[in-house]
């Protein structure tokens, strides 16, 4: 149950965020969304349906590369998204804010996000898929990092649809967003570190009193 509030809690956080700040501002940042915005430039298709599109396309690579704990809790990710995506999209809110406050809070809450999803063992059903999957390959895969060349590699295809603004918002997004994700996954991972240590030397104590 701590999970599943995990995952939905973590995607509110995400969708408020693209579908009030991200979408919006034009900003490509290489995620779904991101995706979406250069499909529906090039194809004018509804960005919520092709965002979807995408989703489900991942959902199948994440079945098939991470196993059946990673799918099942990764629908109810996806579907969260999906659902509080459309949500908070049809309202048609507007917030006037500074293109640097934009950055940075939009920053903020996907690492946030990104954090709780991937702490309890789903992905975002976006390209954190394919980080997961080369993190699961090899350990010493950094998942954040991985995430940020994904993004950039977006960000140079979108450069070829909305021109050199969006981008530079984009590489600002993408770079303070994984250095967060970075910290707060490090964070989480010297704890359990800790923790485990603290275990084994508890056991240790306890067959020297033996």
């Amino acid at each position: 149950m701590k999970d599943l509030v995990k995952i939905i809690a973590g995607n509110i956080s995400m969708t408020f965020a693209y579908a009030y700040l991200i979408v919006p501002n034009e900003i490509i940042n290489g995620g779904v969304t991101s995706s979406a915005l250069l499909l529906n430039a090039l194809s004018g298709y509804n960005i919520a349906m092709l965002a979807n599109f995408v989703t489900g396309l991942l959902l199948i690579i994440c079945l098939v590369f991470l196993g059946k704990e990673y799918f099942f809790k990764s629908i109810v990710s996806s579907l969260s998204y999906m659902v509080f995506f459309n949500f908070f999209y049809s309202l048609k809110i507007n917030f006037e804010i500074n293109i640097a406050l934009v950055i940075i809070i939009s920053s903020i809450l996907i690492a946030i996000g990104y954090y709780l999803c991937i702490t309890a063992n789903a992905s975002t059903v976006g390209f954190d898929v394919i980080a997961l999957i080369l993190h699961h390959k090899n350990e010493k895969i950094d998942i954040a990092a991985t995430i940020r060349i994904i993004n950039l590699f977006v960000l140079i295809l979108g450069l070829l649809v909305y021109g050199y603004t969006s981008i530079v918002k984009g590489i600002a997004f993408t770079l303070l967003f994984s250095y967060l994700l970075k910290k707060m996954l490090d964070r989480k991972q010297n704890t359990v570190k800790l923790a485990t240590e603290s275990v084994l030397d508890e056991s240790s104590k306890v067959k020297e009193v033996k």
